[in-house]
């Protein structure tokens, strides 16, 4: 793979119940291939997750539905 299918970006989101399977979930489904995850929570309430991933599909479509889980607050490339 070369470097143009590797992504890095931040996801900002309410740190409720199920949230981080939501998301992992739209990654997999698709077809994105997580390199490298961090993950903290601020104040018990919001999740930041640092992702590294390579897809072969167009990345605007994966930050597309990520987007439109009601729980993301935002997405920073």
């Amino acid at each position: 793979m070369n470097n143009k299918d590797q992504h890095q970006f931040t996801i900002t989101a309410y740190d409720k119940l199920g949230t981080l399977e939501r998301i992992l979930r739209v990654i997999r489904h698709r077809g994105g291939h997580i390199k490298q995850m961090q993950m903290q929570t601020k104040d018990d309430q919001i999740l930041s997750l640092s992702l590294a991933l390579t897809t072969k599909r167009p990345i605007s479509a994966l930050l597309n539905q990520i987007d439109k889980l009601v729980d993301v607050i935002s997405i920073e490339i």
